[in-house]
């Protein structure tokens, strides 16, 4: 998942800028789909950013969870391109069933791309592994703020390589003007 809109207030570094008001309608909104299409996570390694903190943050309290999921801020996902989040991802310990990894782009882009079309990018291997050719052109197109790729394959976390995720869905959760 993408961190939600951001602002750029003049003087606020960039690790420190808050998310701007469509953000904290749309992080919600990114809570109340991940509820509905299958509920919390095992495991949320989110960036340390300020932005991408407060998403989660706000996205977590839609989720119909007794138990809190576990959340590490860890400082690679900042600034990190898709092979570095790959190797992230290879250290998730095996009982980890469900991952959402809070982010930035460009990397977050790279990395679905990486993981679902594999190292050329080409779509010969996304539709080898099934992957939706739509979903796979939006992700090219645009990896908006809020946007939550939905990624599957077989295996550990060890052994995931590029191209051999199947990219079951992308969303753009957004939350209703008016509401905060």
């Amino acid at each position: 998942m993408r961190h939600a809109k951001s602002a750029w207030p003049e003087g606020v570094a960039d690790h420190d800028r808050p998310l701007g008001p469509r953000g904290l309608r749309d992080a919600p909104a990114a809570g109340r789909f991940l509820a509905e299409h299958g509920g919390p996570p095992d495991l949320v390694l989110c960036s340390p950013a300020r932005r991408a903190r407060r998403t989660w943050e706000l996205a977590a309290a839609e989720l119909d969870s007794p138990v809190p999921t576990p959340t590490l801020h860890d400082p690679r996902l900042y600034g990190a391109d898709g092979a570095e989040l790959l190797d992230v991802l290879h250290g998730v310990p095996d009982e980890v069933a469900t991952l959402l990894l809070v982010g930035h782009n460009p990397g977050l882009e790279d990395l679905v791309l990486l993981l679902a079309a594999g190292d050329d990018g080409s779509d010969e291997v996304a539709r080898a592994v099934g992957t939706s050719q739509v979903a796979l052109d939006r992700v090219r197109t645009k990896f908006p703020t809020s946007a939550i790729a939905v990624l599957t394959w077989h295996g550990t976390w060890t052994d995931l390589r590029p191209g051999l995720a199947l990219l079951a869905d992308l969303v753009v959760p957004r939350g209703v003007r008016g509401s905060s």
